[in-house]
């Protein structure tokens, strides 16, 4: 969910505020936007993620091993390996989830981000050798991290925790796979690196979002179209529940690619857009959704955004804005229950 700039302010200053009157002000506003997707009749509800500071970078939260800088080329944080990962503070998203799941009566959900896009966003050749030679030993040492807070996520009574994978999905632009020496052995080991994160865990709904657009919405990055073919059977292998899929955008491609998934996953299908200033009626999010009906039964669809609302810290989206959207899918789900059961 965006953040409102009272929230981007308390984050800004929490240091100042102290401990104590930070996190009085902070579950204030948690409160607020889980209240903020009640209203707009979601059945799966999060805080936001309004308590980290980026949604990568929530992995130096969780262990030793960064240098917290910025980026030269354009002045935005950047967060980079430059030491052994070790455990730091393994229950951190556990504590957001245990104080959601007091929020709301809602089933609640969870987020982490995947091994490889952290090795793809915070390993750097110069910085990060000296602890880990190679990008990929960097992407193995953060499976035991992002297990363990999984673990914690699912024990502080999370329903579903989703991984967001962006980088899987950089394997369907032929300008991309063209920089791999071998593109498919590096989008295998990206699904390997997941699929270690969630290997032998019961007792939760496990989800993969294949994130298409965040850097180029928010940051004005390089746009990575073409449907998901090209890394189909790479999907097909994720040992995971569900899918948070992204079909809003009109580069995602057809809706015929889910005839070609395995039949026993559940499909979060991208049907509004989260475009700034895009807000779709819920008469075009029911056609899109009928389309995909035509490829695979209704009830394994559920109702998504395409992808999280403000990603980024430079995205400027309003809180009201995504309300209205979420309205909408909603709008769109009971119209969509009373047609299909």
């Amino acid at each position: 969910m965006p953040r409102s700039d009272f929230v981007k302010d308390l984050i800004a200053d929490a240091s100042s505020l102290g401990a104590e009157a930070y996190e009085r002000a902070m579950a204030s506003a948690v409160r607020y936007v889980v209240a903020v997707q009640e209203q707009a009749g979601l059945d799966v509800v999060t805080d936001g993620e309004w308590r980290r500071k980026s949604y990568i970078g929530v992995i130096a939260e969780l262990a030793h091993g960064f240098e917290l800088g910025r980026n030269l080329a354009d002045g935005r944080p950047w967060t980079i390996v430059v030491d052994k990962l070790a455990p730091k503070n393994p229950g951190f998203i556990a504590e957001e989830i245990a104080f959601l799941r007091r929020a709301t009566d809602r089933k609640i959900k969870a987020t982490l981000p995947a091994p490889a896009l952290l090795g793809e966003r915070m390993w750097d050749p110069r910085k990060s050798a000296g602890a880990y030679p190679t990008r990929d030993a960097f992407v193995e040492a953060c499976v035991p991290i992002l297990r363990e807070a999984l673990l914690r996520i699912r024990d502080a009574g999370a329903d579903v925790v989703q991984i967001d994978d962006p980088h899987l999905c950089l394997f369907v632009d032929p300008e991309v796979r063209r920089q791999y020496d071998d593109p498919e052995a590096s989008a295998g080991f990206t699904v390997e690196m997941n699929n270690a994160v969630v290997a032998g865990v019961d007792g939760v709904q496990l989800a993969v979002h294949l994130c298409r657009r965040a850097g180029a919405r928010a940051r004005g990055e390089a746009q990575h179209d073409g449907a998901y073919g090209p890394i189909l059977d790479h999907i097909n292998r994720l040992k995971v529940h569900g899918l948070a899929m992204e079909f809003a955008h009109a580069g995602s491609g057809a809706f015929a690619v889910l005839r070609e998934l395995r039949e026993d996953f559940g499909i979060g299908l991208g049907c509004v857009s989260v475009t700034p200033g895009e807000v779709d009626p819920p008469e075009a999010i029911v056609e899109r959704v009928a389309r995909a009906v035509e490829c695979i039964g209704p009830e394994r669809i559920t109702l998504n955004p395409d992808c999280g609302f403000a990603p980024g810290s430079a995205a400027a989206v309003g809180v009201d804005e995504a309300y209205r959207k979420l309205c909408n899918m909603t709008a769109a789900a009971r119209i969509l229950r009373e047609r299909f059961g």
